[in-house]
C-alpha cells in the first residue's frame, strides 16, 4: 500500500474490498456502531445536542451479527502479519464482535476496559462508565509493542511504583474530550486513548487505518505521530465536516511536544542469571531481611545492587521458595 492519507466516503466492508489490499495495514483501531440507538443517545445523556452532527448512522440490532462478522473478516485480511487491531465496543453486542473475532486467525492479547468521566444516567441499576477495547494481533510476525514508548523501566510514581508498569495494567481512566460549542459527532474516542495506542503499537512511517471514522480522531492522531491514516465512513455529513481537520495537521507535529520517556534500565536487564548470581541474590536477600526491612525496601536495595529490574528480582526470590 502506497504510503500517503487517503479516506473514503463510502461503506467500510465494500470498500476495503475496493481499495485495500492483502496484509497492507500495520494497526487498525476502530469504534464501530454499537446497534443500542446511536442515533437516539441524546435521550440518555444530559447534554445539548445543538452542536452535534446529523447523519450518525446505526446498526439495526437484527443485522449486528452479520455486520461484524463481514467487517472483521475485512480487518484481518487487510491487517499485516504482526499487525495489531483494536477495537472499541460496548457490552450490549459485545458478544457478536468477539464471536467474528474467533472465526478468523487473529490471537487475543487484551480484554482492556476503558473506564471514562461519566456514564449514563441510571436511577435503578449501576451506571455503566465503561468501554471494552479488543486488543488482537494477526499470527505470521513478531507483533509491534514498544514497552517502553510512554514510560522508562525505572521511572517511579511518587511511591515507589512503576509509572511503566501502572501505564500497561489492562484497566485505562482516560476522560472524555470535551468540546464545548464546538461541532461534534456523538462519539468520539479522546485522543489521550488514541494516541496511548498508537505509541504501544506502531512505528513512525506505519500505516494506520480506522474503518469507522466518525469525526476523524483516530487519523488525526495518527498523522501527529508520524504515521500515515487511511479509513472510511459512510455518513456523507461526517466525512465533508471531518477530513477538513486532517488537512490542518502536519505529520509528527505531536512528536515534537511527546512526552520523552527515561529508558535507561537495569545494566544487567536481560542478561541470563548464573548460579552464581542467584545464589548471592539468595544470600543477599536472607542478610538485609535480618535488618527489619519490608520487603519491598529489600527487593528496591537488591535491583540496585545487582543491576536488575525489581520483577526479576522477585522472580529469582520466589523460585527459591
Amino acid at each position: 500500500m502506497n504510503k500517503r492519507d487517503v479516506f473514503y466516503n463510502e461503506d467500510c466492508i465494500r470498500g476495503c474490498e475496493r481499495h485495500i489490499p492483502d496484509e497492507s495495514v500495520d494497526l487498525i483501531i476502530t469504534d464501530p456502531p454499537y446497534g443500542i440507538e446511536g442515533d437516539q443517545l441524546h435521550r440518555h445523556y444530559n447534554r445539548n445536542e445543538d452542536h452535534v452532527l446529523d447523519g450518525y448512522v446505526e446498526i439495526p440490532v437484527g443485522r449486528y451479527g452479520e455486520f461484524s462478522r463481514r467487517w472483521i473478516a475485512q480487518a484481518a485480511r487487510i491487517l499485516k502479519p504482526g499487525g495489531a487491531l483494536y477495537i472499541v465496543s460496548g457490552y450490549t453486542n459485545l458478544y457478536h464482535v468477539l464471536a467474528a473475532l474467533r472465526e478468523t486467525d487473529l490471537r487475543e492479547l487484551n480484554h482492556i476496559i476503558w473506564k471514562y468521566n461519566f456514564g449514563v444516567y441510571t436511577s435503578r441499576k449501576y451506571v455503566s462508565s465503561h468501554y471494552h477495547i479488543l486488543y488482537y494481533v494477526k499470527p505470521g510476525a513478531d507483533h509491534t509493542f514498544n514497552t517502553h514508548c510512554r514510560y522508562g523501566p525505572r521511572e517511579r510514581d511518587t511511591r515507589g511504583g512503576s509509572l511503566n508498569y501502572r501505564d500497561r495494567e489492562d484497566v485505562w481512566i482516560i476522560n472524555r474530550d470535551y468540546k464545548p460549542g464546538q461541532t461534534k459527532n456523538k462519539n468520539a474516542l479522546p485522543e489521550e486513548l488514541l494516541t496511548k495506542m498508537i505509541l504501544y503499537s506502531s512505528r513512525e512511517g506505519e500505516v494506520v487505518c480506522d474503518l469507522f471514522l466518525g469525526s476523524f480522531s483516530t487519523a488525526r492522531a495518527a498523522i501527529r505521530l508520524g504515521r500515515y491514516a487511511t479509513g472510511f465512513e459512510i455518513s456523507e455529513t461526517a466525512f465533508r465536516h471531518h477530513i477538513k481537520s486532517v488537512q490542518s495537521v502536519r505529520r509528527g507535529e505531536g512528536l515534537e511536544t511527546l512526552r520523552q520517556p527515561d529508558r535507561n534500565g537495569p545494566v544487567n536487564q536481560g542478561k541470563p542469571w548464573s548460579p552464581e548470581e542467584k545464589q548471592r541474590l539468595h544470600a543477599r536477600f536472607t542478610e538485609l531481611a535480618g535488618r527489619d526491612l519490608l520487603k519491598k525496601e529489600i527487593v528496591a536495595k537488591l535491583s540496585e545492587e545487582f543491576g536488575r529490574g525489581r520483577f526479576a528480582v522477585r522472580r529469582i526470590l520466589r523460585q527459591a521458595d
